[in-house]
């Protein structure tokens, strides 16, 4: 089994790969907001994961943010920035992906700030 700073590390790793998905996307205007949503949703998540791994808390396969958070709150794992409006990302992480819908149009400069935030906040935690 991996040690907690090494799982941690390596969810932070998949992070900033979707991190620089999402800002190459981002400046795309002919690209389509789902998939930058996506790419900001698993930055995120990974982020969330990268903490939890980091304290010991055990979480299953999600995509959802808001049961992640949870899990901080339940076991004192401090919460990143943004973390009252984090689970805005949740439909870009499965349904916007296979369903077409009526989506907002996304914030794309804050939806980038958001993901490097809570990236940046991952990576203090764990350093």
């Amino acid at each position: 089994m991996k040690q907690p700073r090494d799982l941690a590390l390596r969810f932070l790793h998949l992070a900033n790969r979707d991190i620089g998905t999402l800002i190459v996307l981002a400046r795309a205007e002919e690209v389509d907001d789902e998939p930058i949503g996506f790419h900001a949703q698993q930055a995120v998540e990974k982020c969330l994961k990268a903490a939890l791994a980091m304290h010991r808390v055990a979480f299953r396969k999600t995509h959802d943010l808001s049961e992640l958070l949870d899990l901080m709150d339940e076991h004192g794992v401090p919460k990143p920035p943004f973390a009252d409006s984090l689970d805005e990302l949740n439909p870009y992480g499965v349904l916007l992906r296979y369903e077409w819908g009526d989506s907002a149009p996304l914030d794309r400069p804050q939806v980038q700030e958001i993901a490097t935030t809570v990236r940046d906040w991952a990576t203090r935690l764990i350093s």
